[in-house]
């Protein structure tokens, strides 16, 4: 199997279920940037794992897998977006609420504190922090796009929630009191 194929070569990108897109496009900053919050959550789950967070790691593998539905229920050709599948590449309410649940249990097994934290205390912490930071960018590109094109709600809701519970995450992986961002 060949990975390049060619068929960019003119600039533009093929869409889940057919159709091309400029890569350039504000879909393909999206999708870019939600390619690298998982790639940035790949160093996440390496460093937890490392850390003997064996629960947080899968905790990060399970998300992973749920941005790439997010970026197939971007990336859909929108003439055929009846063709897609729940929780496969299409974003639910359901996932939603199960993130908002799981970060209603982190923080009942780990209260946040009322101030600001300087990332760092452990490097799972730190790079939980950074992929939540890519994240949020991510959401911002998600945002900008759902100005000039239909973008599903829930597939907002879903990225605004999973940088929710990154920052939980990181919290849970610090493992002690973090520097505040003031003393």
């Amino acid at each position: 199997m060949r990975v390049y194929t060619r068929q960019g070569d003119d600039g533009t990108t093929g869409l889940f279920l057919g159709g091309r897109v400029s890569k350039a496009s504000p879909l393909m900053a999206a999708c870019g940037d939600l390619d690298e919050a998982v790639a940035v959550l790949g160093i996440a789950r390496a460093a937890c794992r490392a850390a003997g967070e064996d629960d947080l790691a899968e905790e990060v593998l399970r998300r992973q897998r749920e941005l790439f539905v997010v970026a197939a229920d971007l990336a859909t050709n929108p003439a055929h977006r009846d063709r897609l599948v729940d929780g496969v590449s299409r974003v639910t309410a359901a996932m939603v609420e199960e993130v908002e649940q799981a970060i209603d249990a982190r923080v009942a097994v780990t209260p946040l504190r009322p101030v600001f934290v300087v990332p760092g205390t452990t490097a799972a912490s730190a790079a939980l922090d950074h992929a939540r930071a890519v994240l949020r960018r991510a959401e911002r590109s998600v945002v900008a796009l759902a100005a000039e094109a239909d973008v599903s709600p829930d597939a907002l809701r879903y990225v605004n929630r999973l940088s929710d519970l990154l920052f939980v995450l990181a919290r849970a992986a610090a493992g002690e009191i973090e520097p505040a961002s003031h003393d």
